[in-house]
């Protein structure tokens, strides 16, 4: 329902409001320069740190014990766990749990763990849990490796023409099945001590699915290779190991990760050393000690983050300081642009398969991630960098130039933008039997392209081809009811928070029929208490997009997109008093969703950030009367890419 007969919100009550919360996120720059929130995720990290540990014989009692105790923190009281708080109990989630928990020392008839155990048998006993979860008992030998999957290490060989090799696959998946091909050759057992078997349903296996599908046709040629996996060619199959180890060996970061990304971290550890590398050799020491510094260690607890977030949250916190009006001088602003500009990547990472003769430019999300920038960072990067006085503007401005540039050479055939490769969108992946959880390619999504356009935008790119045809692409992506999909946040709220300043950036008039109706849709998507919310079920169930327990974060994005279209919307006025009245002493919002998507239906995220830097972007905005520079085709002379 939406408020729009609220009144105009008092200006004065919404600059303090700002100046509170600016105040804040200042206070959360580190001395060099970044701003990093916690990455907050589901106990799977956890349970499988723990578990590679007892793999690789190098369990510590006391990061057992804190481990432990952060897990059963998060046990709901029906005995599951969940992928995020509002979640119903996720079967892989708590198998893992619970061979973890049985790993600390928790007794199999302990209260907590019977009901774990008759929740998993209920959701179908470890049969049904998805193959990963299935590959970490196999490990241990409470599942065989002749039920799982083939993962040939051969698939090394077929070159980057041929349909389902690597670089099909997404960048996060391919870093995973690489060295998980080396894994499953070698097909180790170790043992926990202790059985599952408390965990089985006893169901059968499901029955084939028709020849007639794709699906049908992989599981039959899985057969085929499970045949062949009993007796590979030696010569080939040593050849493919070592091809695996030297691909896995390359991709290795300075801080020891891979990708900067827990599954492809652990499985690589993993990998390599069934390849014969010592623990205290140095890529396993190395990838050992990174491992820790994702650890968050507190209250006698320890957790762990999939992954962390500097470059990605320090640009949001600069852009949100910009648009509360902090001068470009301002100390945080230039000593944030001066740490952005040191992580600019510039090597050829796993993108230049399919765009040799592209010049590298652009950032990752991570501290340390050479292989993998991304689409999404450097787009709000670049606009970041526009915000800051820089004590080297030359330096500056050509780190500037070479991302457009790069931006420009990984559109996708179609217009839109993905946010790690070009073109990877080959729907057989999908059908392959290990991929059951979580999205294995990389197609162009809204919300990335939306970034891109902002970000060409600002650079007088309006009026380029390729703008237009970028435009034409995310115009085509809109929903019948006038959202867009948020493939990396939740979710239309997102996708729709960042089409429509993309759009009017891009020079779109605001009486345009589309954007019209996204206006319409977040007015009627308003919640009676002025915010607005939407639950990750909307990934699900299509009745829940933009509905929902009101969020800072989500709330910030449906502001951001009527700013830009209609700043006198009513809605507006009751979207600035619920972020007013919600905010805490400190100025800071409290936000225990989940806003943030991983893999659609699979992953989800907590960006600890998020509920303070949209929310300072929405109010900046708000008292400047307009979402800032409005480019239209013509308006701004573009910026020669050199």
């Amino acid at each position: 329902m939406s408020a729009s007969a609220t009144a105009p919100f008092p200006a004065a009550t919404a600059a303090g409001a700002l100046e509170r919360a600016c105040a804040r996120l200042l206070s959360l720059q580190h001395e060099k320069g970044w701003w990093k929130g916690e990455l907050e995720t589901n106990v799977c990290m956890e349970a499988e740190d723990l578990l590679l540990r007892r793999f690789l014989g190098i369990q510590e009692p006391e990061r057992l014990r804190r481990t432990a105790a952060w897990i059963r923190s998060r046990q709901r009281d029906d005995g599951g766990f969940a992928l995020h708080p509002d979640a119903p109990p996720d079967l892989s989630a708590t198998v893992e749990a619970y061979a973890a928990l049985r790993l600390a020392g928790d007794a199999s008839d302990a209260a907590h763990m019977r009901r774990a155990a008759a929740l998993v048998r209920e959701l179908g006993g470890i049969e049904a849990s998805r193959v990963f979860t299935r590959i970490w008992l196999a490990l241990f030998g409470e599942w065989s490796w002749r039920d799982l999957p083939a993962l040939p290490p051969e698939l090394i060989l077929l070159p980057s023409w041929f349909p389902l090799n690597v670089y099909d696959f997404a960048s996060w998946a391919r870093q995973t099945i690489v060295p998980l091909c080396v894994v499953a050759a070698h097909r180790p057992t170790r043992r926990l001590g202790f059985g599952l078997g408390e965990l089985r349903s006893g169901a059968a296996a499901p029955p084939l699915a028709p020849l007639s599908s794709w699906a049908g046709r992989f599981e039959r040629l899985d057969r085929l290779l499970h045949l062949y996996e009993r007796r590979p060619l030696r010569r080939l199959r040593r050849h493919s190991l070592r091809l695996c180890a030297e691909w896995i060996l390359r991709r290795q970061e300075a801080d020891g990760c891979w990708g900067g990304i827990q599954p492809p971290w652990v499985y690589s550890l993993m990998a390599l050393h069934l390849m014969g590398y010592p623990l205290d050799h140095p890529v396993l020491r190395k990838g050992l000690e990174g491992l820790e510094r994702f650890a968050i260690v507190e209250a006698g607890t320890r957790r762990f983050e999939a992954c962390q977030s500097p470059v990605w949250d320090t640009a949001l916190a600069m852009l949100a300081l910009r648009d509360a009006g902090v001068a470009p001088d301002a100390p945080a602003l230039v000593c944030g642009a001066a740490w952005l500009l040191d992580e600019e990547v510039r090597v050829a990472g796993d993108w230049a398969v399919r765009r040799p003769d592209l010049e590298p430019g652009g950032w990752a999300f991570e501290f340390e991630n050479d292989h993998y920038p991304d689409l999404d960072d450097t787009s709000e990067v670049v606009m970041a960098l526009r915000a800051a006085q820089h004590a080297e503007p030359a330096r500056a401005e050509a780190a500037i130039r070479r991302a457009v540039r790069w931006s420009f050479g990984m559109q996708c055939r179609g217009g839109g933008w993905a946010a790690f490769d070009v073109d990877n969108d080959r729907a057989l992946c999908s059908e392959l039997p290990f991929c059951d959880f979580g999205e294995v390619t990389d197609p162009p999504s809204a919300d990335v392209t939306a970034h891109v356009l902002e970000m060409l935008a600002e650079e007088g790119r309006a009026t380029d081809p390729r703008v237009r045809r970028g435009v034409d692409w995310l115009l085509r992506q809109q929903e019948a009811d006038g959202s867009w999909f948020g493939r990396w946040g939740a979710n239309h709220l997102y996708g729709t928070g960042a089409a429509v300043p993309a759009l009017v950036r891009a020079g779109l008039e605001p009486e345009h029929a589309s954007l019209r109706r996204a206006v319409r849709w977040l007015e009627q998507r308003q919640n009676r208490d002025g915010g607005w919310g939407e639950s990750l079920r909307s990934y699900r169930d299509p009745a829940w997009r933009g509905r929902g327990e009101s969020t800072a974060s989500q709330t910030a994005w449906a502001l951001l997109a009527l700013l830009a279209v209609d700043a006198a919307s009513p809605a507006i006025d009751a979207g600035i008093g619920w972020l007013v009245r919600s905010q805490r002493a400190d100025g800071s919002w409290d936000e225990p969703q989940f806003t943030g998507t991983g893999f659609p239906g699979d992953f989800y995220i907590r960006y600890h950030l998020y509920a303070l830097s949209f929310p300072v972007m929405a109010l900046g905005r708000y008292l400047r009367g307009a979402s800032g520079p409005r480019p239209t085709p013509g308006s701004a002379p573009a910026r020669e890419l050199g």
